[in-house]
């Protein structure tokens, strides 16, 4: 069996979706691994390294695609998806939920495709959690943002002409990017507030260092859905929760942004008004600008200033640690195929009983059959 290494071609990407050790790996398992030229530019990878590794250097996409699975860092573009063979395997981010027009067009080349943002938050599939990896460096990265634009020093200084008071962090959402987020900010000497509507994170939240911000205890008590995700909640606990948020932001000098619903539109927690109450100086990132943003102030892939205010809207931010978030991601793809492999036949087999391929799954067959995206 070929397994297949694309150039990821969509702007702004720098990630690649292996590492010379998973190659090692995949050629120990009986596959031979074929490595588009240039795959590893943006993670320093040359193409001799992954020849090393036991990998063969594709000139173009279209040798690469000429392979029977597919690894990829992003959702494949028109033009890929039509390079892609008939029968072969896709396994990628593919952002399914809000791209049912791309799993489609997939469906019809009758690729079996496997969008990995929607393997099964279980315990088995902990080690294959893309979302997990990739959010804790974009957790660490966005306060790294955030310090960046900040015109003052983070932590408490004492000197002999007098004392510089430390810099207050307000977390939005203590997911796996949020607790980074509180983990690092805390390092760097702030004070950091952490508000989630899920109480469970509370224990989370003050093991970091972190205070956290309750606003209706009684309101939160079924706020997490089986996933481990926020749910979206009333509007009386909107008001309350804004009100608290409005209050809080008044004080924040840095916001870090990451609360997000999957397959919806990111919630609108900081609105203008609140972002007119900041400290001249303040900044906010924004890591769901992608989806919307958690401030609708915030413009995607660029870096403004309104009402005094600095809004921090990079995209794509694990790609801005490609290296580390390239080395996360291909370790995710390698626990995810391992407990395919057919030791005997060198081949993938697929077990369709398994919760793990039932919930990635999103077409098969020549079909879309994920449930969350028929109709």
């Amino acid at each position: 069996m070929k397994i297949a290494i694309p150039k990821e071609r969509r702007a702004g990407e720098a990630r690649v979706a292996a590492s010379p050790d998973t190659v090692k790996k995949f050629v120990q398992m009986g596959f031979e691994v074929v490595v588009e030229t240039g795959a590893g530019d943006g993670t320093d990878i040359a193409d001799a390294v992954f020849q090393e590794a036991g990998a063969t250097i594709a000139a173009d996409a279209r040798a690469a695609f000429e392979s029977d699975v597919v690894l990829k860092v992003q959702r494949p573009t028109e033009d890929e998806i039509a390079l892609l063979r008939e029968g072969s395997v896709l396994i990628s981010a593919l952002a399914a939920l809000t791209n049912k027009e791309m799993v489609q067009a997939i469906a019809a080349r009758k690729v079996t495709a496997f969008a990995m943002e929607l393997v099964p938050r279980i315990t088995r599939a902990q080690s294959m959690d893309i979302l997990s990896s990739q959010a804790n460096l974009a957790g660490y990265k966005a306060v790294l943002d955030g310090v960046h634009e900040f015109k003052r020093a983070v932590p408490m200084m004492m000197t002999a002409a007098g004392t510089v008071a430390p810099a207050r962090f307000l977390v939005m959402g203590a997911g796996v990017a949020g607790l980074q987020a509180i983990a690092t900010a805390k390092r760097l000497g702030g004070i950091v507030f952490a508000f989630d509507v899920r109480p469970a994170v509370k224990e989370q939240v003050e093991s970091l260092g972190g205070k956290f911000v309750e606003v209706d205890p009684e309101a939160t008590k079924d706020a997490e859905t089986a996933g481990g995700y926020a749910k979206e909640m009333s509007e009386e606990y909107k008001q309350k929760q804004a009100a608290k948020i409005a209050e809080m932001a008044v004080k924040s000098d840095i916001i870090i942004c990451t609360a997000l619903i999957p397959g919806k539109p990111a919630p609108v927690l900081i609105t203008e008004d609140m972002v007119k109450s900041m400290k001249p100086g303040s900044v906010i990132v924004d890591l769901a600008v992608e989806a919307g943003g958690n401030c609708p102030l915030s413009e995607f892939d660029k870096v403004v200033v309104k009402h005094g205010v600095t809004l921090v809207g990079h995209g794509n931010v694990p790609s801005r640690l490609a290296v580390d978030a390239s080395s996360l991601y291909a370790k995710n793809l390698l626990n995810f195929i391992a407990p395919l492999v057919d030791k005997e036949t060198r081949t993938l087999k697929f077990n369709w009983e398994d919760e793990i391929l039932k919930g990635a799954c999103v077409a098969r067959d020549g079909q879309v059959v994920h449930p969350a995206l028929a109709g």
